[in-house]
């Protein structure tokens, strides 16, 4: 039991340096689409940052309610606590750090086993960029 990976999201894994957030979405970042997801990273410096952090974005564009917009967050944050493992060992293999936003492209809801295919579809190929 102890050999299993900790399957956690914590406070600090989440990105929220308006900075960061800003550099990610100006340039400098690589992204790849899965509808209805797509995903954009950025290699990030920085001794006290986690291996990876993320950042969920779902448009009010996409869902007025927010009910809806939070079901996504939801779906999306738990989707990538359970598979973080296949980003963070290439991670840990290649010594990087990187800034990951999750942007949300459809009009509807998608069911839960969905969502987490397309993140683990995401996470695999992110990987293997970085590799």
């Amino acid at each position: 039991m102890s050999d299993s990976p900790k399957l956690t999201l914590s406070k600090v894994e989440r990105l929220n340096s308006r900075i960061l957030i800003e550099r990610l979405f100006t340039g400098g970042s690589k992204s790849l689409p899965a509808f209805p997801l797509r995903i954009v990273y950025m290699p990030v410096e920085g001794e006290n940052l986690p291996a990876a952090t993320i950042l969920i974005s779902v448009p009010k564009k996409r869902f007025k309610r927010a009910v809806k917009r939070n079901r996504v967050k939801r779906q999306v944050r738990e989707a990538y606590r359970k598979n973080k493992h296949i980003l963070l060992d290439a991670l840990k293999s290649s010594g990087q750090k990187i800034a990951v936003a999750f942007i949300w492209l459809d009009n509807e809801l998608h069911e839960s086993a969905d969502v987490e295919a397309k993140v683990v579809k995401l996470l695999q190929l992110t990987a293997e960029r970085l590799a």
